[in-house]
C-alpha cells in the first residue's frame, strides 16, 4: 500500500510539474498577434483582426488554441475618413471569419460583433493604426 501511495504521489507530482508547462508556455504568447493583426480579449477567447485592403479576417483562439467558428457569425463596422462601412464576415476554415471586398483602412477603427458558438455574443473594438494594405 505504501508503494502504491508513493507511486500515486510521484505520478501526481510529474503531472503538476510537466502538465502545467503547456498552458504556461501558451500563456506567454497570450495577446500577441499570430497572424499579423490586432488582438483583443473577448472573455474566454481572443480575437485577432487582420485587415487588408481586399479582405477582413478574424481569427478566434483560446490561449493559442483554435476556437471553432462554424455556426457563428461576425459583423465588422469600419470607421474611416468619416465613412461608416458594415461588413458581414462568414465562418471560414476552423477558427476564423472572413470577408472579401475593397476596404478603406487608413486611420480606420473597427468594431466587431461576434457570435462564437458556445460563448456569449461580444462587441470588440480594434484600432487599426498600421493596417495591412495587401503588400507582402
Amino acid at each position: 500500500m505504501k508503494k502504491l501511495r508513493s507511486l500515486a504521489f510521484t505520478a501526481l507530482a510529474a503531472f503538476v510539474a510537466f502538465g502545467s508547462t503547456g498552458p504556461a508556455l501558451a500563456h506567454e504568447d497570450h495577446g500577441k498577434p499570430q497572424f499579423g493583426g490586432v488582438v483583443v480579449e473577448a472573455g474566454h477567447y481572443q480575437a485577432e483582426l487582420v485587415a487588408r485592403s481586399d479582405s477582413l479576417t478574424i481569427h478566434v483562439t483560446e490561449h493559442g488554441t483554435p476556437v471553432p467558428t462554424a455556426g457563428g457569425s461576425a459583423k465588422v463596422t469600419l470607421l474611416a475618413g468619416g465613412k461608416k462601412t458594415e461588413v458581414a464576415l462568414a465562418p471560414a476554415g476552423d477558427n476564423r471569419f472572413e470577408a472579401k471586398g475593397t476596404f478603406e483602412l487608413k486611420g480606420a477603427k473597427a468594431v466587431a460583433a461576434l457570435k462564437v458558438p458556445g460563448n456569449p455574443p461580444k462587441t470588440l473594438r480594434f484600432a487599426l493604426d498600421n493596417p495591412h494594405e495587401g503588400h507582402h
